[in-house]
């Protein structure tokens, strides 16, 4: 380590030995975190029980919200001074550096007009194609080829399993504003532990789809109904090596997608409705969640979420308690379905197949089917399409 400038012993044969790093520490940012929480909590800040990252403060009409992620922070609110006020204190306590209106963060690119926001990861994109070497390949209309069928024992082993994990590792990071990726790098991340050659060619048609469109990401309309909708559903027993069902949902804030979910279920249902009534729990508690959530920022809602599903015997199972046959043997935590009916939190409506956006987090579709969802998911590219105003 070289001497700082203005060291009064400073002499070019001489260097600082580094006993020990204070920022490498297993507890330093535990205590980063610790000191940070507790100078924004005395400048009247006040931390969110839904999302510990979250300080809000409410002063009259004035709301500002500040979202932490280690020492990068977000800063948003309607009062101008009040944010001046908080950057100030924050820059005497620690020395900030204002990067000013959000344009970047955390690999996420921000673009804002009238109409709203566009999220997306294009500069991300392009580096994960480039270091594959798929920049020059030829695009592919969908991320998973639905004929294709693997196994986590079909194929031969890669010399290089940790190519494939540094992949999957880079892919899972991009499904934070790619959710159309999200069925296949989940599916494909069950096999990090002993890839194969398969894996490693079903992985390389993600790269070739994302050649596609690196641009496209989430449009969050500015003009949104202030209401949640949520998509449900389930794809049974189709893991051919636990026989494990996928569960998949959706949550749009009117029509702008802000959460959503693919994942193998972490028990085997013994039929397609229980399977189908344990994505309907999944998607009920991450909407109590998003309650509490926009609790925090001020934002109530007038009606209960709309949630859909098409399968009519878990809506069935969901509002008659006495349908014990099929919902004894089921645990009683996926029952806060008809808990939160009853409170009037959800509302539980029908919805044909053809409808079902959450067809797309539970099993790979053809092309047009593929498209067509994408496009009520309000996912946009503006490098290749107009962009919305």
């Amino acid at each position: 380590m070289v001497l700082p400038p203005g060291s009064p012993t400073a002499h070019s044969s001489q260097v600082c030995k580094l006993h020990k790093s204070l920022y490498g520490l297993k507890q330093a940012s535990r205590q980063w975190y610790s000191k940070l929480s507790a100078s924004l909590i005395s400048f009247g800040y006040t931390q969110s029980l839904a999302d510990y990252s979250l300080f809000v403060k409410v002063s009259g009409a004035s709301f500002t919200a500040l979202l932490v992620y280690v020492d990068d922070i977000v800063l948003a609110g309607n009062c101008y001074s009040e944010i001046q006020s908080v950057k100030t204190f924050l820059d005497k306590k620690f020395c900030i550096k204002d990067l000013g209106q959000l344009r970047f963060f955390l690999g996420l690119e921000i673009a804002r007009s009238k109409s709203g926001i566009l999220l997306n990861q294009r500069k991300y994109t392009l580096e994960l194609l480039e270091d594959a070497g798929t920049l020059g390949s030829k695009p592919a209309a969908t991320p998973f080829d639905p004929s294709t069928k693997l196994a986590a024992t079909e194929g031969t082993p890669l010399t290089d399993a940790s190519s494939y994990r540094r992949l999957i590792g880079r892919l899972l990071y991009l499904t934070n504003t790619r959710p159309d990726i999200s069925y296949s790098v989940q599916h494909l991340s069950q096999f990090v532990s002993r890839p194969t050659v398969l894996h490693y060619q079903a992985a390389q048609r993600v790269l070739k789809y994302l050649k596609s469109s690196p641009a496209k990401g989430l449009f969050f309309s500015a003009s949104s109904e202030l209401k949640l909708n949520g998509f449900a559903d389930s794809d049974w027993a189709c893991c051919p090596d636990t026989r494990r069902s996928i569960t998949g949902y959706c949550v749009l804030l009117g029509s702008s997608l802000i959460s959503w979910k693919s994942k193998k279920q972490s028990t085997v249902s013994r039929s397609s409705t229980e399977a189908e009534y344990r994505a309907l729990a999944h998607l009920t508690c991450e909407l109590q969640w998003l309650n509490y959530l926009f609790h925090d920022l001020q934002v109530e809602f007038s009606k209960p979420a709309s949630v859909y599903c098409d399968n009519r015997s878990a809506i069935y199972l969901a509002h008659n308690p006495t349908f014990h046959e099929r919902s004894k043997h089921i645990e009683l935590d996926c029952h806060v379905v008809r808990e939160k009916i009853n409170s009037k939190l959800i509302h539980l409506l029908p919805v044909p197949s053809t409808s079902q956006l959450a067809d797309i987090f539970t099993k790979p579709l053809h092309s047009t089917s593929f498209q067509s969802i994408l496009s009520k998911l309000q996912l946009c590219d503006i490098h290749s399409s107009p962009s919305p105003t």
